[in-house]
């Protein structure tokens, strides 16, 4: 299979812990070198111009990064690439946090990132015009919404947010002063962040080339 702006292997990683054998498509050399700590093999390219070397794929996933990709060729390079019946899954998941965290968090922003946004606030979904429906080389193109609640000790959600594009760009140094605030402020406000949240999925289906 193949993850699509893959990251540092948020969605690559636990898939191949499923036994999924998975290789992964990114832009940015330093995430691409996380998700290659992680064993995903990962090769750097905008996922619209990778050559795909006649590689074809059962399914592609994409997760939290499909609105970065140019709609009209990232459709054609997905069809090109997925064997008929294939299937690309994109999704977006979000944390909806509890209004004292938040308030703790903004604080903390404020003060030593700025420029970064306060996960757990708003969804982040799909564009409201889906380019997968209107193109011939997909089928059974359907929505799927999954709602799940975790909790967050302060070391686990520094981490996590740390693995966020608008934090990473903060570099080293920023970043590390940014999770001891949040660390600190979490573990004020009793040590765990609690998130209800949802996962918003978008399914599509290779259609058979006509006349097969």
């Amino acid at each position: 299979m193949l993850d699509v702006a893959c990251g540092t292997g948020k969605v690559a990683v636990p898939l191949a812990k499923h036994g999924l054998s998975v290789l992964g498509v990114e832009m940015d050399e330093r995430m691409a070198d996380v998700a290659r700590g992680h064993g995903i093999p990962v090769e750097i390219a905008p996922f619209e111009t990778w050559d795909d070397a006649g590689r074809r794929f059962d399914l592609i996933t994409c997760g939290s990064a499909w609105h970065w990709i140019d709609p009209a060729l990232g459709v054609s390079k997905a069809a090109k690439v997925l064997r008929p019946g294939g299937v690309i899954a994109r999704f977006w998941s979000y944390h909806l946090l509890e209004e004292p965290v938040l308030t703790a968090f903004d604080a903390v922003y404020r003060q030593y990132a700025p420029d970064a946004q306060v996960h757990g606030r708003n969804a982040v979904k799909s564009p409201p015009v889906d380019p997968f429906t209107e193109s011939d080389a997909f089928s059974s193109v359907e929505t799927r919404n999954y709602r799940w609640e975790d909790t967050f000790s302060a070391d686990e959600w520094v981490g996590l947010v740390a693995t966020y594009s608008d934090h990473q760009r903060l570099g080293p140094e920023r970043l590390t002063v940014l999770q001891r605030a949040l660390h600190a402020a979490i573990e004020n406000l009793g040590g765990i962040v609690r998130s209800h949240g949802e996962t918003h999925v978008l399914l599509a289906r290779r259609a058979s080339p006509s006349g097969s």
